[in-house]
C-alpha cells in the first residue's frame, strides 16, 4: 500500500467518525478518489507530496476527454478539494494545490413532476383491505405528504411516526433529524395498515419496521421501486417515473401553492437553500393564471 492510498484510507476514516457522513457518499468518496490516485499511479506518482495543481488539472482534462457528465467531474473535484484540504490541515502538504480551481458549471436539469391530478389517480390504485395494499396506500400517502426521500421511507420505524400529533422524525443524509408533519389522507393511510395489515404481513416476527416486505422483514429500496412502477401503469401514467417522483412532485406544489421556501427546504431536509430553488420553475399554465389574476390588463 504507497502513501497516497494510505492517506486515502485515513481520510475516509475521518469523514465517517468526524462528519457522520451517509455511507453512499463515503463509498462515492472513496471511489473517486481510488480512481484519481490510480492515475497518479500511472504516472509513477505514489507520494502525496508528488502532486501538484498540474495533475488536478490532467485528471479533470482526462474525465472531460472521457466525456464525462459535468455533475460527474464536479463532484470529483469536490473530492478532490475535500481530501487535499484533509493532507493540508494534517501537515502531510505545506500547501493546498486544489485551492482556487475553477468548478465547472452543470447545467441543472428540472426535475420530473407529476400534475396534482395525476398525483391522485396515482394514489388512487392500491385498493382493497388487503396487506399489502393497505402497506401500499400508505407508503404513496406518506411519500407525497412528506416529501422524504424512498431511502428515508424504507427506513422508518414504527416509533417513528407519532398519528397522534401527525408527524413523523425522519433520519437524512449525515444523521441529520427532522420532523414533518403529515396530512390527514396519510394519516389514515398508516391507522388502517397498522390495524389491518402490518400485523398481518409480520407473521409473528419482532420487528420495528413500519413497511414489511411479504417474508415480515424491512422492504428494500428495490421493492418499493417495483410497486409504484405497477401502479403508475396502472394509473395510465406515461411520463417517465423515478422513485423521487412523489418527491419532486411534493416540492413542486407546495411552492406552486405559495409555501415558504425555507419551509420546504427544512421538510426535504435540503442543506443548502440553492437546492431547493430548483422546484421554483413556473409551467407555463401556472404562469397563466398568475397573470390573469394580478395583471391589470389581463
Amino acid at each position: 500500500m504507497n502513501e497516497l492510498t494510505q492517506c486515502l484510507k485515513s481520510f475516509i476514516d475521518s469523514l465517517a467518525i468526524e462528519k457522520g457522513l451517509a455511507m453512499n457518499t463515503l463509498i462515492s468518496y472513496e471511489r473517486d478518489l481510488t480512481s484519481y490516485i490510480h492515475f497518479l499511479n500511472e504516472r509513477r506518482i505514489r507520494y502525496a507530496e508528488e502532486t501538484n495543481r498540474g495533475e488536478i488539472l490532467a485528471y479533470l482534462q482526462k474525465l472531460q476527454k472521457e466525456k464525462k457528465a459535468p455533475a460527474t467531474i464536479s463532484r470529483n473535484l469536490t473530492a478532490l478539494r475535500s481530501f487535499y484540504q484533509y493532507l493540508y490541515r494534517e501537515k502531510i502538504l505545506e500547501n493546498d494545490p486544489s485551492a482556487n480551481l475553477d468548478t465547472p458549471k452543470i447545467a441543472r436539469r428540472l426535475p420530473k413532476t407529476l400534475s396534482m391530478r395525476e398525483v391522485e389517480t396515482l394514489l388512487e390504485q392500491p385498493k382493497g383491505v388487503e396487506p399489502s395494499s393497505l402497506r401500499d396506500k400508505a407508503m404513496l400517502e406518506v411519500l407525497y405528504a412528506s416529501g422524504i426521500r424512498v431511502s428515508e421511507l424504507i427506513s422508518l420505524k414504527k416509533t417513528d411516526i407519532n398519528l397522534n400529533l401527525g408527524f413523523i422524525r425522519c433520519m437524512g443524509k449525515g444523521s441529520k433529524e427532522r420532523i414533518i408533519p403529515l396530512g390527514s389522507k396519510a394519516i389514515t393511510a398508516l391507522e388502517q395498515y397498522l390495524a389491518k395489515g402490518w400485523v398481518k404481513l409480520a407473521k409473528g416476527k419482532e420487528t420495528d419496521h413500519l413497511f414489511l416486505n411479504h417474508l415480515g422483514g424491512g422492504l428494500t429500496r428495490q421493492g418499493f421501486w417495483k410497486i409504484m412502477k405497477k401502479y403508475a401503469l396502472h394509473a395510465g401514467i406515461s411520463k417517465p417515473i423515478t422513485p423521487h417522483t412523489l418527491r419532486h412532485s411534493f416540492a413542486t406544489h407546495l411552492l406552486e401553492n405559495g409555501a415558504d421556501l425555507r419551509a420546504v427546504q427544512e421538510m426535504l431536509g435540503h442543506a443548502d437553500i440553492s437546492t431547493t430553488q430548483i422546484y421554483t420553475h413556473v409551467t407555463p399554465s401556472r404562469l397563466k393564471e398568475v397573470y390573469n389574476k394580478t395583471h391589470p390588463r389581463a
